[in-house]
């Protein structure tokens, strides 16, 4: 079991950056991956971003170049530095945890962000 709380969110013009932040209640383990996932209205929810423990990082096209998926992992916590914002990025983000071999999944949340033109 594990509480994850999301945190950074706010308004931000285009072209601006957000750094989000994921603070977990205990340290993640090995087998499992942390992510952040976002859903604008109207749609699903979408991964936007992965880590694993060894640090292996995994992005959506959409994203690729503009955020960066980063984890400290002696304050069990994990960011999403998102730089470039575009409108389309507007939506709310959330932290997850899944583990890989034991079935389960944690979600935060959510925090809100908004991209004005």
């Amino acid at each position: 079991q594990v509480q994850l709380v999301e945190s950074g969110g706010g308004l931000v013009q285009a072209g601006g950056s957000v750094r989000l932040s994921c603070a977990a209640s205990r340290s993640i383990f090995s087998t499992e991956v942390v992510g952040w996932y976002r859903q604008a209205p109207g749609k699903q929810r979408e991964l936007v971003a992965s880590i694993s423990t060894y640090g292996r990082t995994s992005y959506a096209d959409s994203v690729k170049g503009r955020f960066t998926i980063s984890r400290d992992n002696a304050r069990n916590t994990v960011f999403l530095q998102m730089n470039l914002l575009k409108p389309e990025d507007t939506a709310v983000y959330y932290c997850n945890v899944r583990s890989v071999v034991g079935g389960y999944t944690y979600w935060g949340q959510g925090t809100q962000v908004t991209v004005s033109s």
